[in-house]
């Protein structure tokens, strides 16, 4: 065999797919460690391998791919408008480099999508997650009782003795309580579908909310409630008869609204119940200076950058009127809107919306339980991006471009006209309908 024909066949074999799954998952979830154990400019180059790597398995791999199903719609506008925003960007540079770093995750999670099926894909997150999840333990109970000292190189203060919070090998306390909410929907469905033993799911599901409570992140009550809300209703729509499934979903469309409406009328008894006054204040205060410049350039905001980006307008201004030091707007939505105005706001919002939509009509209908971790973490995505700007960077926007190309390659009109074009029929298999080619098909 010559090496190029040796490349081809490593690229495009299953064993190479999960090997670089788990890769690319690790990088990501590590991304703030590698930052502070070696650089910014070697996470870059470890992303923009990865994602290089991702493109030269898809080229293997074309003929397995549509170009129909290849990537939702709304995803490929959002990027455009990334990109077309370096036209009235302050810095094109950074621009051009916030956008190079978008399109890298993007492409990552495109090719898992592709190359991994949606069980394979959970059963991937899992084993990585129980080994962050572990070795984040492990590190606050070294710092926090043995050592009792904070870890500072790593962002960790060592408070595991006082109760917390923690911030595990995540950054933030906030991040871990994200990221531990992600594991333990996971390592439920991993536990539901057999993926992993009785014994492995009650140790997982335990290190993962020992966690998060140990996070003391407020808005963990908040993931945990919306997800809770959203499995419930999931479950009760699954047991309804199929011809009631349309009145109990509409009926749950609208208490979901009749909910929305009254947590906003009584959010301050909420904030107060929650402990979380202080850290609402200050998001208030940066959402209200935000407005301001909003305002300004409301159609196409300032360009993309992603975090922001020190010396430039208007990000250093408004650190400078709050007297802080915001990488963020701590919101997606207002972020998305101050750095590419209402137009990306409404890209951003149609990405996300579209896919809880298709992914919750397929998690509804389907008989496996694995279907569910999508809508659930899309649910969680749009929750936490109510307090921070997680998923428009590193972990959370590769999740969100995940969980869109999964739910579109569900349930979408693409399916149906690819189906049409091709000839081919959807069969349905314990995965449910798939296409020949697809990932985990015969093929």
């Amino acid at each position: 065999m010559t090496p190029r024909r040796y490349v081809v066949s490593l690229l495009g074999s299953a064993v190479f797919a999960r090997a670089y799954t788990l890769t690319a998952l690790t990088a990501a979830f590590t991304s703030f460690l590698i930052e502070r154990m070696m650089s910014p400019v070697s996470l870059a180059t470890i992303i923009g391998v990865l994602a290089l790597l991702g493109v030269a398995v898809l080229v293997v791999r074309r003929e397995e791919l549509s170009p129909l199903r290849f990537a939702p719609t709304s995803l490929i506008g959002f990027l455009a408008l990334a990109l077309l925003s370096v036209l009235w960007s302050s810095d094109k540079g950074g621009t051009l480099s916030g956008w190079m770093t978008l399109v890298g995750y993007a492409v990552i999670a495109i090719t898992i999508g592709h190359v991994r099926d949606t069980l394979q894909t959970v059963r991937a997150i899992g084993d990585t997650l129980r080994w962050l999840l572990a070795i984040s333990l492990g590190l606050e109970i070294l710092s926090g009782i043995l050592l009792d000292t904070p870890f500072t190189a790593l962002g960790i203060q060592g408070a595991l003795a006082t109760g917390g919070p923690i911030q595990g090998v995540f950054g933030t306390r906030n991040m871990l309580g994200f990221i531990a909410v992600v594991a333990l929907i996971t390592f439920v469905i991993e536990w539901r579908t057999q993926s992993i033993g009785r014994v492995a799911g009650i140790l997982s599901v335990a290190l993962g909310s020992f966690l998060a409570l140990l996070s003391a992140s407020p808005t963990v009550v908040v993931l945990a409630a919306a997800v809770g809300v959203a499995t419930t209703a999931l479950m009760i729509v699954r047991h309804a008869p199929t011809h009631r499934r349309g009145a109990v979903q509409a009926a749950l469309g609208t208490l979901v609204v009749t909910g929305l409406v009254v947590a906003f009328a009584f959010r301050h008894q909420i904030i107060r119940l929650l402990d979380a006054g202080s850290d609402f204040s200050t998001r208030a205060d940066l959402w209200n200076l935000m407005l301001d410049f909003i305002a300004e350039r409301p159609i196409t905001g300032y360009g993309w950058f992603g975090p922001w980006p020190r010396g430039e307008y208007p990000f250093t201004y408004i650190n400078f009127q709050l007297a802080d030091r915001h990488q963020s707007a701590l919101n997606a939505y207002f972020d998305t809107l101050l750095q590419l105005g209402w137009a990306g706001l409404a890209l951003f919002v149609v990405l996300g919306g579209v896919a809880v939509v298709r992914s919750w009509l397929v998690a509804s209908t389907r008989r496996s339980v694995v279907y569910a971790w999508t809508p659930l973490v899309i649910v969680t995505l749009a929750v936490e991006s109510m307090f921070e700007s997680f998923t428009l960077t590193g972990i959370g926007w590769l999740l969100l471009v995940l969980c869109a190309l999964r739910a579109g390659q569900s349930r979408s009109w693409r399916e149906s006209m690819d189906a049409a074009q091709t000839g081919a029929i959807p069969t349905l298999g314990p995965e449910g309908p798939r296409l020949p080619g697809s990932p985990g098909s015969s093929r």
